[in-house]
């Protein structure tokens, strides 16, 4: 297994590794690349493809009309309000 540069894939990722956690995480990326070699190594010709392991399915259910809090005793709670409307900080930037 060729040698991992601990130090370059921190750099490329740009973060800042001290001399303890290039150690630290230089065992446990060889570790981690021993398994996935494991794992290469075995036999799968007869084990069907898959893109997952759990049937993925909808869960749905019929929409039913229930009461709701009022806009007013809504927004008296808000922290922040423009108007009707509750204020929320900007995520996207423009």
């Amino acid at each position: 297994m060729p040698e991992i540069d601990i130090r370059y894939v921190a750099k490329l990722a740009r973060i800042e590794l001290t001399e303890e956690e290039v150690e630290r995480f230089g065992a446990q990326l060889s570790a981690l690349l021993e398994h996935v070699k494991a794992l290469g190594e075995l036999d799968v010709a007869s084990v069907a493809a898959t893109a997952q392991v759990v049937e993925s399915r909808n869960v749905t259910r019929e929409d039913e009309p229930r009461p709701c809090l009022e806009q007013g005793v809504v927004l008296d709670e808000a922290p922040h309000r423009q108007g009707p409307f509750i204020r929320v900080p900007r995520i996207l930037a423009e």
